[in-house]
């Protein structure tokens, strides 16, 4: 595993331990030249399947696309890397039971209800842009009827 600090390529596993769901491994990591430490998850490689985007065009799921979007929403936030990664390990669990296929509407409304869990800040800055609201009125009732 290459070091995200100075990319040697020589780390040592510290700790390993299961996930909370059990499905990852949490690996503690530490450089051999720079001594930083660092934290590698190690899961199955889900069977991919295939996203219906809104214009009807097809694409292999890509994790990373979920990754950054929930990261971006959680910018600057305070959050437990692990319950992240668990939350996208459940929804890829969910979509993947699903034979034909997922919408990115369904990953979107999916992804909406796991950051409120995790984050109302986050929760509330995914759904500005995932809602598209036109107005400030608009944003404020879908606050209200949301979070009361």
């Amino acid at each position: 595993m290459k070091c995200p600090k100075c990319k040697n390529l020589d780390t040592k596993v510290i700790d390993s331990r299961a996930t909370e769901d059990g499905k990852a491994i949490r690996r503690r990591r530490e450089c051999e030249k720079c001594g930083a430490r660092f934290t590698t998850f190690e899961r199955l490689e889900f069977i991919s399947f295939m996203v219906t985007k809104s214009s009807g065009e097809n694409e292999p799921y890509d994790r990373t696309k979920v990754m950054n979007s929930m990261m971006k929403a959680l910018t600057k936030r305070d959050f437990n890397p692990e319950k992240l990664e668990d939350a996208i390990n459940g929804l890829e669990n969910e979509w993947a039971q699903n034979k034909q296929g997922i919408t990115s509407k369904r990953i979107g409304r999916d992804i909406l209800r796991k950051l409120r869990d995790l984050d109302e800040v986050a929760f509330l800055r995914y759904a500005s842009i995932y809602h598209n609201h036109e107005s400030v009125r608009g944003f404020v009732k879908f606050i209200e009827d949301e979070l009361g």
